[in-house]
């Protein structure tokens, strides 16, 4: 029996690869031969989790002619790997990778870490904040008090409660957009609605557009979902899209879907404006395209004399073009598990049908406090409190980046939850591996692209600030130093660092 349980094939493996930085070399160091890198490239995507643990490896002949290297090569490699616990082997199973016995399994995805880690690690790797009490509670407290006729019912609502979905549908009105209740379903996060909608409108093969850099869970449930992803350049720094490049993907791919995130996007930080917004509905539909807008940052702006935009789906009111996720996990807290998708009525009858096959509904206790929240006025002042804490978290994060790791490049945005930082010619991913080791959990740059792009920069949440947040930077900058001496990745560096 097998013990892979997934696999790699030799160009996508070559490709992550070869997106790798040179592994940087103390001075007078010689070049490592090429099986001992090749053996360090595939050892560093296991520990960052980019190839998962019991994934089934290339044969060594088909690896050997996707990287133009001789066979000799790669079976020393293999070797190497296999001696230090990161590849185990059958006759007639092949190769799978594997981590040594001690070792922690590497998350794929942007988990939060576990309660009890959270003593000797500072984590940045997942961008939310912990609840905007007193109102958590009295959601809760509220949500307990209206339960009683619900319990009276099969509780099972699969376009989310009628009440919700009419709250929902009001706050878009109130925004200029009319909107009716049938043109809301309610959804289990954000995550749950755009798996919903990807899964009904674009199935296993087909192309779905997404910004390059995109959100890092969003592109690997793409991935696992087996679609084809075309990458899309944002513009430099805060600019937004570069609609040029938009109208040439959309004319010449003809995605089934696009993604994108127009408010605080995620990770760079960058605010659409209203032309270029305009821009990309109008060719959407011209190519025939489903766009899908993730708005759960829109409520997220920190700098009072930003004026927003108008919603993208304001240039699409009916939502035929346009599908807008929303959703409460990062204006409240991520542990309150309610989305939305607003859409055509057809559309929204769509995806219920298909939910019946998928998750069944949402919680009605959570749906009841989220709620209770917009009907008392408690979201808005819970907002408050969340845009209070996520500003000066911001700029503590800022001052102690600047003065720690001075060589690092980036540009503050004036709203969501994250910096992407450039890292002054470093690996991203020898960053995130160094970083486990020096006590602060960071994502490289590679987990936000497509096939390896953007390994000199990571993202850095706003989740974080005060002390922690310059210990965070301190932090780094040893991460840093780790891997700038060429120690960063190897299995051998001290551990001085931890907490």
């Amino acid at each position: 029996m097998a013990q892979w349980t997934s696999t790699v094939s030799a160009a996508q493996l070559a490709r992550q690869l070869r997106s790798q930085q040179p592994r940087p070399l103390p001075p007078g160091a010689r070049k490592p031969p090429a099986y001992r890198a090749l053996a360090d490239g595939v050892r560093l995507l296991v520990l960052e989790g980019r190839v998962p643990v019991a994934a089934r490896l290339p044969a060594e002949r088909e690896l050997a002619l996707a990287l133009s290297l001789s066979r000799t090569t790669v079976a020393a490699a293999y070797e190497a790997l296999r001696a230090e616990g990161f590849l185990e082997s059958r006759r007639g199973a092949g190769s799978w990778t594997a981590v040594p016995a001690g070792n922690p399994l590497p998350a794929r995805g942007l988990e939060p870490l576990p309660p009890e880690s959270l003593g000797s690690m500072i984590d940045l790797g997942c961008a939310s904040l912990p609840a905007p009490e007193p109102w958590l509670t009295r959601a809760v407290q509220g949500a307990l008090e209206e339960l009683p006729p619900y319990a009276h019912t099969h509780g099972d609502y699969p376009a989310g409660l009628p009440a919700l979905r009419q709250m929902i549908a009001d706050r878009y009105t109130g925004h200029g957009i009319p909107t009716m209740p049938e043109q809301i379903m309610v959804t289990t996060g954000a995550m749950g609605a755009i798996d919903a909608i990807r899964h009904l409108f674009a199935g296993r093969g087909e192309r779905i557009a997404v910004e390059s850099p995109s959100y890092a869970n969003i592109l690997q449930l793409m991935r696992e979902a087996g679609a084809r992803l075309v990458p899309v350049a944002m513009a430099e720094g805060l600019g937004g899209w570069d609609m040029n490049r938009w109208r040439q993907v959309l004319r010449d791919a003809a995605p089934r879907l696009a993604y994108v995130v127009a408010d605080f996007h995620n990770p760079t930080g960058a605010l659409v404006d209203e032309q270029q917004r305009r821009a990309l509905v109008e060719a959407a539909r011209s190519a025939g395209t489903v766009l899908v807008v993730d708005e759960t940052m829109q409520e997220l702006c920190l700098d009072p004399d930003v004026e927003m935009p108008r919603k993208v789906c304001a240039f699409d009111p009916a939502g035929s073009t346009v599908l807008t996720v929303g959703s409460a996990s990062k204006a409240f807290w991520a542990g309150m598990r309610i989305g939305w998708v607003r859409a055509a009525p057809d559309v929204i009858r769509s995806l219920v049908a298909a939910r019946a096959y998928a998750d069944m509904g949402t919680p009605v206790l959570e749906q009841l406090a989220i709620n209770w929240l917009m009907r008392t006025g408690g979201w808005e002042q819970a907002v408050a409190i969340r845009r209070e804490q996520a500003r000066e978290n911001r700029d503590d994060l800022v001052r102690a980046l600047r003065r720690e790791l001075p060589g690092w490049d980036f540009e503050v945005p004036a709203g969501g939850l994250t910096l992407w930082v450039r890292t002054g010619g470093l690996s991203g991913s020898r960053l995130a591996v160094a970083g486990e080791r020096a006590g602060v959990r960071v994502p490289s740059g590679p987990r936000f692209g497509v096939d390896g792009a953007f390994e000199g920069y990571v993202r850095l949440p706003f989740t974080v600030g005060g002390p922690v947040a310059e210990e965070a930077a301190v932090r780094l900058a040893a991460a840093a130093a780790l891997v700038g001496s060429g120690t960063g990745a190897g299995a051998e560096a001290p551990r001085t660092f931890v907490a």
